[in-house]
């Protein structure tokens, strides 16, 4: 319904502004040349100059727009504001120029004032449903910079629901809009003062513009790679206007300019707090890691029992043994036959594509079934919970094994360093693997659909499954190809991982508690031991953000002193 209404808005300013313009003024359409600017500072000298923090916005509701960039092509945008919005907000404006120029007196409430009264409560319920729809932009703009940050490690894991199956980057966040509502609400009720709250958002858009300006001109030197001499150029040009508009939205600073100032600091020491607390445990993961000489010298068995399956143990390193496998090792004397250390990645770049999205190496030598598997996502990139990350890994490791063996640069020597060597896997579709036969069932309610005994087939006629009634889940089979020339080791390597996958995956994460050391300042154990431990507690859990199932679950605690 969005996309109506905002046509309907605009055809009806248009039309009022038309109107006004040609039964109170037509000269009006003077206006437009640059020299009644000029004239204009000319005659009302800092009384004109003030009075730009109230011009600035008839700009920022158009500067909306560009925030949904995100979520549309560059051109749309520019045809929209072009051909659309820019015609008729100047139409709109110079009607309700004319119209004052005949009835001065009504200056404070001119838009309503200048509708003709047979249509007034028609274009008011327009209005208040497009700034329904104006609103939506911010509320978007809005979740799109959250996933970002939290992306980038900025912001704590919040929940991400994506709503389209098939437009990228549309996602609704609970917990940013909840916020976002009490925010309005409590400026509204606090302020209820469209002047005050007027005052508040055009400082917010022209510093936004302001610091935009300088981020391009960074742009336009180190991505685009132009010279520093037009970079200055760029800057000075628009710093100039844009300066002039952000010196006179600075003097409104105690009639409201305040509010955007004050939660822009809250914001910023949120993401602060976070990004140090979140650093500082990477740090002390990267600096108490396993050594791999303990690790070679506990042997292929671990010096304990290994059990059959896979374990899953999740890590943000990308290199090396996390401190949280020697202290699960230490105090569990069984482990998984076959141990994959995953490290989820988010990049700094929009999308990651499918054949770069999985880096395999191999943490021991063979015997030990020791691996690294890095998966990598842009920020703007969906993570999906679909089922297939399982089928997905086990087939790149396949292909990594026999990708190894026929490759002399990482047999060559048994005496270097296994760990750091990586290869990138494509994911291909299952069925494209040359290693391995892959079959695919349904399974119905859960239950595969193989033959079952008359007791359990009256079991669930008895008990049938009300919630979910004909779910059906799709069921990967691996089996290893009967190739001839493939050789023996890389055969049996690949027969100890399927038969790992068919008796289960775990999934192993450590459940971190953050603390600052005795001898740090009294700053720092505020910040780690107050604010960091605030926000782990009350953000979303990895395991959720990760979409781990929580039944395979095994969470080790450990405590990091940074």
């Amino acid at each position: 319904m969005f996309a109506p209404i905002v046509i309907i808005w605009l055809v009806s300013i248009f039309s009022i502004g038309l109107y006004n313009i040609i039964f109170w003024n037509p000269k009006i359409v003077r206006a437009i040349s640059p020299y009644y600017i000029i004239k204009f500072f000319r005659e009302t000298g800092k009384d004109g100059w003030f009075s730009l923090g109230g011009i600035l916005l008839s700009v920022t509701g158009t500067e909306a727009m560009f925030a949904d960039l995100g979520h549309f092509t560059a051109l749309s945008i520019r045809l929209a504001f072009a051909f659309v919005v820019y015609p008729c907000l100047v139409v709109q404006y110079m009607g309700q120029a004319a119209f004052l120029s005949r009835n001065p007196q009504k200056v404070l409430n001119s838009f309503y004032d200048s509708i003709p009264g047979p249509v007034f409560w028609p274009i008011f319920v327009i209005a208040t449903l497009a700034t329904i729809v104006g609103s939506q932009a911010i509320i978007t703009a809005t979740f799109s910079l959250i996933k970002q940050c939290h992306a980038l490690g900025c912001f704590p894991r919040v929940k991400v629901v994506h709503t389209s199956k098939h437009i990228r980057g549309q996602i609704y966040i609970p917990e940013i809009n909840w916020i976002l509502m009490i925010l309005t609400l409590a400026i509204t009720i606090g302020f209820r003062s469209t002047t005050l709250i007027g005052n508040a958002y055009g400082l917010a858009c022209i510093t936004v513009m302001f610091i935009t300006t300088f981020l391009m001109a960074l742009v336009v030197t180190f991505v685009w790679q132009r010279s520093v001499l037009l970079a200055a150029m760029f800057l000075v040009f628009f710093w100039f206007s844009e300066g002039v508009y952000l010196s006179s939205a600075l003097m409104k600073v105690p009639q409201g300019g305040w509010v955007p100032l004050v939660l822009s600091v809250i914001f910023m020491l949120v993401m602060y707090i976070w990004h140090y607390g979140t650093r500082k445990k990477y740090n002390f993961d990267l600096h108490n890691k396993v050594s791999l000489k303990w690790l070679l010298g506990l042997g292929p068995s671990l010096g304990i029992v290994r059990v059959p399956g896979i374990g899953l143990i999740y890590s943000e390193l990308a290199t090396g043994v996390p401190a949280i496998f020697s202290h699960f090792v230490t105090n569990l004397p069984a482990f998984h036959k076959v141990l994959v250390f995953v490290c989820v990645k988010s990049v700094p770049v929009p999308y990651v594509s499918p054949e770069e999205r999985f880096l395999i190496g191999r943490v021991c030598p063979r015997p030990y079934r020791m691996y690294r598997c890095i998966v990598r996502y842009g920020y703007k990139d969906i993570q999906r919970d679909d089922g297939d990350f399982e089928d997905q890994l086990i087939q790149s490791i396949a292909e990594f094994i026999q990708m190894e063996a026929g490759d002399a640069q990482f047999c060559s020597s048994e005496s270097s360093s296994y760990d750091g060597r990586l290869a990138v896997i494509s994911s291909r579709t299952i069925q494209s693997s040359s290693s391995l036969i892959v079959t695919e069932r349904e399974d119905c309610d859960g239950i595969e659909s193989i033959q079952s005994s008359k007791s359990l087939m009256s079991l669930r006629s008895a008990y049938p499954d009300d919630e979910n009634p004909g779910v059906r889940r799709r069921h990967v089979r691996f089996e290893v190809a009967a190739s001839p020339g493939m050789d023996t080791g890389v055969r049996e390597e690949l027969m100890d991982l399927i038969e790992a996958k068919e008796a289960g995956v775990a999934y192993i994460m450590g459940h971190s508690y953050v603390k600052a050391r005795r001898s740090s300042s009294y700053l720092k154990k505020l910040v780690i031991d107050m604010g960091y431990s605030f926000l782990r507690k009350n953000c979303r859990g990895p395991s959720v953000a990760l979409n781990i199932p929580h039944i395979n679950l095994i969470e080790v605690g450990m405590i990091y002193y940074v």
